[in-house]
């Protein structure tokens, strides 16, 4: 069991701490074998913008790419009533999974209401150990949205609970803004990915 230093030790090296290779040679490496890649983000637009095109760029090398979405961001449309928000973002998410080659999956929480509980703790567990990842991205977990927070930790949970059997990387939305003490270490080319 590693004690909080070892942990806040590992954790200050950002991106790619709980991996055994650096993002690039898990790409690299990844041209050998299919892969099984899963981003777990809080809201549709989040693993998008986080990492959507680290995840276009594994769809297009062949490789599985499934996104899991915590919330459908039900609060994330001024003037629109959560239903009608869910509707919309929902079928955005939808759309961007199609572009990026990705299956989605919505796990059921409510946008600015997420729970961290041990009910949702096995019920993600499941869901992730169910996808049979090689390797997981979700949240930075310091960061001011609390949806964010949960889905990392989350994620986390998962990756303990299973065995740590997975490579699992650290992304962050809105660059410095929600986010700190993020301190990448892992960085992807995705030059031919950018509309």
């Amino acid at each position: 069991m590693e004690n909080r230093r070892h942990f806040l030790k590992k954790t200050s090296l950002g991106l790619g701490i709980f991996s055994t290779k650096n993002l690039s040679q898990n790409i690299e490496n990844a041209n050998a074998i299919k892969k099984k890649i899963v981003c777990f983000g809080g809201h549709p637009d989040d693993p998008e913008s986080g990492c959507g095109g680290t995840l276009a760029k594994f769809a297009k090398e062949g490789h599985d790419v499934t996104i899991i979405y915590l919330t459908t961001g039900e609060a994330g449309i001024l003037g629109k009533s959560h239903d009608e928000a869910a509707s919309i973002r929902k079928q955005e998410a939808i759309n961007a999974c199609k572009i990026l080659n990705a299956k989605p999956i919505f796990v059921g929480q409510i946008d600015g209401n997420s729970e961290l509980n041990n009910t949702w703790v096995k019920k993600i567990t499941e869901i992730i150990k169910s996808e049979k990842p090689d390797i997981l991205f979700t949240h930075w977990p310091i960061d001011s949205h609390k949806d964010h927070q949960i889905a990392s930790l989350l994620g986390i949970q998962a990756w303990q609970k299973l065995g740590k059997s997975f490579d699992f990387y650290f992304f962050e939305v809105c660059t410095g803004e929600q986010t700190t003490g993020f301190k990448p270490t892992d960085y992807v080319d995705i030059t031919d990915f950018q509309a």
